[in-house]
């Protein structure tokens, strides 16, 4: 059964990036993972082929505020850390990039605190 949701999320994701490299533009992707335990984004130059910043939840400036890596309040946080992160290196305009997962819960909770934090999508 795990294995099965695996791949169904892989072909999920590789649906998802089809949709957004016809939208892109000049646009960087914001790309998120999430695990049980931790949540990871990063924000990718797709021309270059080269990730530009980076945050989750094994930083070791970010593992000492949270207590679980896995629940929204962390997913929040790096929201906003990736969103600082992506301002000081001049990038404003980002494309989201859920990698296959749903938009609900941990993956909502990210792209509404990036989006709080400035970062336009």
């Amino acid at each position: 059964m795990a294995k099965a949701k695996l791949e169904s999320r892989k072909f999920r994701a590789g649906r998802v990036r089809y949709k957004i490299s016809q939208v892109r533009g000049d646009r960087m992707r914001l790309s998120i993972f999430r695990s049980a335990r931790h949540i990871y984004a990063q924000v990718i130059d797709d021309e270059k082929g080269q990730t530009v910043v980076s945050a989750s939840t094994l930083d070791s400036e970010i593992k000492g505020k949270l207590e679980n890596g896995g629940n929204c309040e962390a997913a929040a946080l790096i929201g906003r850390v990736i969103a600082e992160k992506a301002l000081a290196a001049n990038i404003k305009q980002v494309v989201f990039d859920r990698g296959g997962f749903l938009y609900h819960g941990r993956t909502r909770q990210l792209a509404d605190a990036a989006r709080e934090a400035g970062l336009e999508f």
